[in-house]
C-alpha cells in the first residue's frame, strides 16, 4: 500500500455508504491522530486501538444522525504521494465555507485548518472532510 491515509479515508467512506457502525483500519500513529481530530470535530463517535501485539487495528465508530444519515458527507484526499500540496500560513484553505474541515500536517503535528490559522503555521494539506 503506497498511501495509507487514502486507504483510511476510503475505508471510512465505504463503511459510511454501507451504513456500518464500525470500521477497522490497520494501525499507525498518523491514523490515530487523524481519528482524534475526527472525534474532536464531531465526525465520528469514538475510536479505539484493538488487537494483539503485531496485528493491531484502529477501530473507528461512525456517527449517524436521525434517519441513519451519516455525519460525514464526504472525504477528499488532497496531498497525495505523487503530488504533495503545501500551503503557507496565509493560504490555509476553508472547506465548504467553514462547514467542513481541512486537516494539515504541520511542524506542530496534525491540526485542523482553524487551529493552524490560530497557531499561524502552514503545512501539508492531507484531506478535506465535510
Amino acid at each position: 500500500m503506497t498511501d495509507p491515509i487514502s486507504d483510511m479515508l476510503t475505508r471510512i467512506r465505504n463503511a459510511k455508504m454501507r451504513k456500518h457502525e464500525v470500521v477497522d483500519i490497520p494501525l499507525s500513529k498518523l491514523k490515530v491522530e487523524l481519528a482524534r481530530i475526527l472525534k474532536e470535530e464531531g465526525f465520528i463517535r469514538n475510536y479505539r486501538v484493538v488487537g494483539e501485539s503485531v496485528k493491531k487495528n484502529l477501530r473507528v465508530y461512525l456517527k449517524y444522525v436521525e434517519n441513519d444519515e451519516p455525519v460525514i458527507s464526504d472525504l477528499q484526499r488532497v496531498s497525495k504521494p505523487g503530488r504533495r500540496v503545501y500551503v503557507g500560513k496565509d493560504q490555509i484553505p476553508s472547506v465548504k465555507g467553514g462547514i467542513g474541515v481541512a486537516i494539515l500536517s504541520t511542524s506542530k503535528g496534525l491540526m485542523t485548518d482553524q487551529k493552524s490559522r490560530e497557531a499561524k503555521v502552514g503545512g501539508e494539506v492531507l484531506c478535506y472532510i465535510w
